[in-house]
This record gives C-alpha cells, sequence and structure tokens, in this order.
C-alpha cells in the first residue's frame, strides 16, 4: 500500500482533526481505499492535501466530497489540485437544469411550419432525383456496352429469387384466411362456393400484388436504402464519382429495373400460391375437392382481373425501388442517418403502394373492369 494512495486522522498542535492524504489520488489508485473512506464518520474539520504526489478529476472529486460532507476545510492543496478543486467545488445544492422549451401555442404552429417546408424540400429532392434517373437511363440508352448485366441479375436474384420462399408461405397462409372467413360469412347465405370467386377475385385482382409489394418494400427497399446509404457513408459514392463511374447507372438503375421486371412474376407468383392455399382450406372444410376448385377459378375470375394485377404490379415495384434509392442516396453525417432512411423508405414505399392501389381501383372501376 505504500505506493497507492493512503490517509490517516492527525491531531493538529492548535487544537482540531485533520484528515491528512497521501501518496497518488488517481483515477487507478483510489479505488483500493474508496470504501474505507466511505466508511469515515467525520471527527476531522479539515482535509489535507500536502502530501498527495499526484491527482486528477477524481482525486479532487473525492476530497471535495469528504470535505463537504462533513463540513471541513481543504487545506494544502498544491496549484494542480487548487485548479482541479476549483472547476469541481460544491456550489451548493444540484439545480435541476432542463433544456428551454417554448409554449404550446408557439410549438405546435413552428412544427407543423417545418413539416410544410420539409414536404416541399423532399418533393424537389424527389423529382431531382427522378431527373437524374431518367437522364442516367438516357445516357444507358445512348451508350448500351455500359450497362451492367450482371449486376441486374444480381438484384433480380436478390429481389426475385431469394424472395420465394417468404412470398409464398405470406400468400398461402392469406389464402387459407381468405377462404376460411369467406366461407364463415357466405355460408349464412348457403353460398360456400362462392368462396372460389372470392379468393381467386381478390387474390389474382388486389391481394396478390399488394402484399407482394408491401413484402418488398420491407424486404429490399430497406435493403436499398441500407445498402447505399452504407456506402454514401463510407464515401464510396463520392469515389465512383471520382474514377467517372455514374452512381445512378452503376446502382440505382439495376435495382430500379429488378424490381420492375421480378413484381410482375412475384405478384403472378403470390396469386397462385394464395389460389392454392384456399383450394386446401376448400377440400379440408368446404367440401370442395383440391382439383375442383383450381379448375373453377378459370371460369369464376375474369381474364381482365389477372391483367389488373399484372399492370400494376411493375408501377408498384418502380414506386418501392425508387423510395429505397431515393432515400438511400439522401444519406450523410452519421451511421444513424442509414437506419432513419431504412425506416423511411420502408415507410414511404408501403404508403405509396397503397395510395397507388387506391388509385388503381378507381380507375380500372371507371374502365369498366370492376
Amino acid at each position: 500500500m505504500s505506493d497507492g494512495a493512503q490517509f490517516r486522522l492527525e491531531e493538529r498542535e492548535g487544537g482540531g482533526t485533520s484528515l491528512v492524504l497521501s501518496g497518488p489520488y488517481l483515477v487507478s489508485t483510489i479505488g483500493a481505499i474508496d470504501q474505507d473512506l466511505l466508511a469515515l464518520e467525520g471527527g476531522f474539520d479539515t482535509v489535507d492535501l500536502s502530501q498527495v504526489s499526484e491527482i486528477d478529476t477524481v482525486g479532487a472529486y473525492v476530497a471535495c466530497e469528504l470535505a463537504g460532507e462533513n463540513g471541513a476545510e481543504i487545506t494544502g492543496a498544491g496549484e494542480r489540485a487548487a485548479r482541479l478543486l476549483k472547476a469541481i467545488e460544491r456550489t451548493g445544492d444540484p439545480v435541476e437544469v432542463r433544456a428551454p422549451r417554448a409554449r404550446l401555442v408557439e410549438r405546435v404552429p413552428e412544427q407543423v411550419g417545418e413539416m410544410v417546408t420539409d414536404f416541399g424540400t423532399g418533393v424537389k429532392g424527389v423529382v431531382a432525383f427522378l431527373g437524374q434517373v431518367l437522364i442516367a437511363s438516357a445516357s444507358l440508352i445512348r451508350h448500351p456496352s455500359r450497362f451492367r448485366m450482371k449486376a441486374l441479375v444480381r438484384q433480380m436474384e436478390l429481389v426475385g429469387v431469394s424472395a420465394l420462399p417468404i412470398v409464398g408461405l405470406m400468400s398461402f397462409l392469406i389464402g387459407i384466411v381468405i377462404a376460411q372467413q369467406g366461407a364463415v360469412q357466405l355460408a349464412q347465405f348457403g353460398a360456400e362456393t362462392l368462396t372460389i370467386n372470392l379468393v381467386g377475385r381478390i387474390t389474382l385482382r388486389e391481394l396478390g400484388v399488394l402484399m407482394t409489394a408491401i413484402m418488398v418494400a420491407g424486404r429490399s427497399g430497406s435493403a436499398f436504402a441500407a445498402q447505399l446509404g452504407t456506402m454514401k457513408l463510407t464515401e464510396e459514392v463520392d469515389a465512383m464519382r471520382t474514377i467517372g463511374i455514374s452512381p445512378m447507372e452503376a446502382l440505382v438503375i439495376p435495382r430500379i429495373l429488378a424490381a420492375i421486371v421480378m413484381m410482375p412474376l412475384l405478384g403472378f407468383y403470390s396469386a397462385v400460391v394464395a389460389i392454392i392455399g384456399g383450394a386446401v382450406i376448400g377440400d379440408l372444410m368446404l367440401g370442395i375437392p383440391f382439383w375442383t376448385f383450381l379448375e373453377r377459378i378459370k371460369d369464376v375470375v375474369p381474364t381482365y382481373d389477372l391483367w389488373v394485377g399484372l399492370v400494376k404490379a411493375p408501377v408498384f415495384g418502380l414506386i418501392v425501388a425508387l423510395a429505397g434509392c431515393y432515400h438511400g442516396m439522401q444519406v450523410q453525417g452519421n451511421s444513424e442517418e442509414v437506419g432513419l432512411r431504412t425506416t423511411m423508405a420502408v415507410v414511404t414505399g408501403i404508403f405509396a403502394v397503397i395510395v397507388l392501389d387506391a388509385f388503381f381501383a378507381v380507375f380500372f372501376t371507371e374502365l369498366g373492369w370492376a
């Protein structure tokens, strides 16, 4: 202990007791006597630092605490100790510090104004990004040798092939739910056989492509944003520009094309698997043979229902890919921005898909494809 922090109580010549601290009072040495110091029950009126060889902020804080708790005075402090003590000296009871906050009637209009301003800035950013995509597309059309086919194939694999298991499972379960719940309601009117119509039309026309788009937005849209955002953060995108490679041509266009190409295939696959799920429930619960259920689909589902789903699918794929790539390319500052932009890409993509689906529903109804 001779090389560590030490303390002792001494009687002073003029009367009174002094707590003498000695040795190095550093964060690395004070732990050995911390409990002993806490066990002191007072009995001293000064804290003597004249024999302290070294001291840091922790040591000065301990001396301040000992003096403050026992109403003692600190003596013998050297220049460094005095400077540290002054920096952390107690000034009385702790005061609760709160950040200044405007009144409610001021905060609400201010936040609404910020949201409106951010919306305008976002719209301009999206329009600018669309312009960059169109310019990059035109450039690739003029110079097709610059198109990266391997990147497109890789993104098609990630967006489409890798998504088959999760999309298939989701669609199968949705088909089961639609058939089961629809059969329960139709049974009240003795029309259980119309479950075939319900499952076939709603999956081919609406839910197949819509649920697939939502799944792709959560899976691939978030991946696009995270990948591009990380590349922006690590300055890989800037490095590509420096060496003469267009990030829009190399990174954005392949991802957008992959989503546009794969969404119709995934949507059709989703609808087929959902119909199979409905056929399974029809066989088990409604007494409709599995193959009869599938055969009846061809008779009760109009062909234009299939085309409605296939027309919507590439538009949904475009929206999801644009949302993911746009937010990924907006990342700047720090790694927290990557997570924020990834979340925004998913929310924006799903919201836009649902809004467009409502628009398509009204549009095709007006065309007589209801």
